[in-house]
């Protein structure tokens, strides 16, 4: 997993995605491709590839700059899940159910 990841998942959502919680015309709530592994997909790959990255330097800062970005995340997807919980309701709670957030079968 890693950069891939997230340009796969950024083309599963299609016209669905925005870099802001808002709702398209037609909005779908997508369960296939990478989000059949994870509810969020494209912070799955940026944050996989940033680790690789701290991993790969070997330096302090990279690992602080992942914690930062792992946090920015998980705000971000609080608000994303509170949407999409008003958005589609109890659709949206059996994918949450069976599909976890960010790390398959973990997290």
């Amino acid at each position: 997993m890693g950069f891939g990841f997230s340009v796969w998942a950024r083309f599963a959502l299609g016209a669905n995605w925005s870099g802001t919680v808002t709702l398209k015309e037609n909005h779908q709530l997508i369960q296939e491709g990478p989000y059949s592994w994870v509810r969020h997909p494209i912070y799955t790959g940026l944050l996989t590839a940033t680790l690789g990255t701290a991993l790969n330097t070997d330096r302090v800062g990279a690992l602080l700059g992942l914690g930062l970005a792992l946090l920015g995340l998980h705000l971000k997807m609080m608000v994303e899940e509170r949407f999409m919980l008003e958005q589609f309701g109890p659709a949206y709670t059996a994918y949450a159910r069976k599909v976890k957030k960010l790390i398959p079968f973990v997290y």
